[in-house]
């Protein structure tokens, strides 16, 4: 095994720091002066662009339009805001009902925001937008009263940064930047691939964190097709170029499984690469996916047929649907079915006899295949239903047709 000396740890630290200084200084130059590398060629819907100031427009770099995933009244987060077009956009497309927050942690780039918020909400008709500055990976600390909280100058030793630092965990339990479970919709346009590599997993635990259950994720970003090797990744300037630090694409999609989200899909992929470094495409997805399948699983004998046309698929908590087959699912699987992404697959079969959740059964206790005890969970079961499940096995009763089919039966 290669021992890792002191000095590589330390080398890792240094290059880690440069990456978040470069990004800061990089975004902050181009809150002044329009940075042309800095953002993949991305077609908006023009009626929102109208509201929107030119030097907005100008100094506002993404790789994707995630405002076309948003509906009316709902909150939304933009994570890494920018100038905030797409918070100005998001703006008119969730209505005066709605509301906008913009995260950023360029002080630049959020007084170009801030800037023009009074013309913008003017044009509009309603203010239902504002800008915070935080981190990404970080919604519960608010940086601003972490800055106010050093210029007091109350951290003179190491005595007083132990206080201070429990300062901050105090003000993050009591007045997170972001309350959990407050949000419905989170965007970002080309900003999670800032991120410093160490505090990736923990930004995707956040995003989780601040969505409502039932709440998605619209998200643009850079991906590359291969891995980015260690030497590209130490490199300032490619990092806050969105090459460094791009996931690579199967991995993106992983992070989401990982942190607890469903439903994922791609729903854009560029077919050109926007840039290739070194034979490594870096092209920009965009990525939807839901929160929400958390939660208890109760037997309520309920089934769902998968219409087809795949002969079966499989979702995240590992039922295997098989089409034209009536698949045993809990009463959640049942109620995430007939939402989005999935609505419009399948047939859903509700007992004759309606089973209320006071009388349910853990839906594992049922099991039969043995595949939750496989899987580890007590929703992974993908047995089929039986017919008699849902009837029930007293069920006897026979039905005979009201009509031939000369006078308008079924058949």
């Amino acid at each position: 095994m290669k021992q890792v000396t002191n000095g590589q740890t330390n080398g890792h630290a240094r290059a880690a720091e440069n990456v978040e200084l470069a990004v800061l200084k990089r975004y902050a130059e181009g809150a002044l002066k329009k940075q042309k590398k800095l953002c993949c060629p991305v077609t908006y819907n023009p009626k929102y662009l109208n509201a929107i100031p030119q030097e907005i427009l100008e100094k506002d770099y993404g790789c994707g339009d995630p405002s076309a995933y948003l509906k009316e009244g709902e909150v939304v987060l933009d994570l890494g805001s920018g100038a905030g077009k797409i918070c100005y956009i998001a703006s008119q497309v969730v209505g005066p009902r709605g509301k906008v927050i913009g995260i950023d942690f360029n002080p630049e780039m959020l007084e170009l925001a801030h800037k023009y918020q009074k013309e913008v909400s003017t044009r509009i008709g309603w203010n239902n937008v504002s800008f915070l500055r935080g981190r990404i990976q970080d919604l519960k600390t608010d940086s601003d009263w972490v800055e106010r909280e050093l210029r007091k100058k109350s951290v003179q030793s190491l005595e007083d940064l132990t206080r201070f630092e429990a300062k901050i965990k105090a003000h993050q339990d009591h007045h997170p930047l972001i309350a959990d479970e407050s949000v419905d919709v989170i965007v970002s346009n080309c900003v999670l691939n800032l991120v410093r590599t160490e505090d990736k997993k923990q930004l995707f635990r956040e995003m989780h964190r601040v969505l409502k259950k039932g709440g998605r994720i619209a998200v643009s970003d850079i991906v590359s097709d291969e891995e980015v090797p260690e030497s590209m990744q130490r490199n300032p300037k490619l990092w806050s170029g969105c090459i460094a630090g791009a996931f690579q694409e199967k991995a993106f999609i992983r992070a989401f499984e990982e942190a607890g989200f469903y439903g994922i899909t791609l729903e854009k992929r560029d077919d050109t690469s926007w840039q290739t470094v070194r034979g490594i495409e870096f092209r920009s997805v965009t990525v939807v996916a839901y929160k929400g399948k958390e939660g208890a699983c109760w037997e309520r004998n309920q089934a769902v047929i998968y219409k087809g046309p795949w002969k079966q698929v499989e979702d995240d908590d590992h039922h295997v649907l098989r089409r034209g087959a009536r698949t045993a699912v809990c009463d959640k699987t049942f109620q995430i079915y007939s939402k989005e992404p999935y609505r419009g697959q399948f047939y859903f079969v509700e007992p004759l006899k309606a089973v209320s959740i006071s009388n349910a059964i853990s839906f594992s206790a049922t099991k039969r295949s043995g595949s939750a005890a496989q899987f580890g969970g007590d929703c992974e079961r993908d047995e089929e239903r039986d017919p008699r499940e849902t009837k029930g096995h007293a069920y006897r009763k026979t039905k005979k047709p009201e009509s031939v089919c000369m006078d308008g039966g079924c058949c």
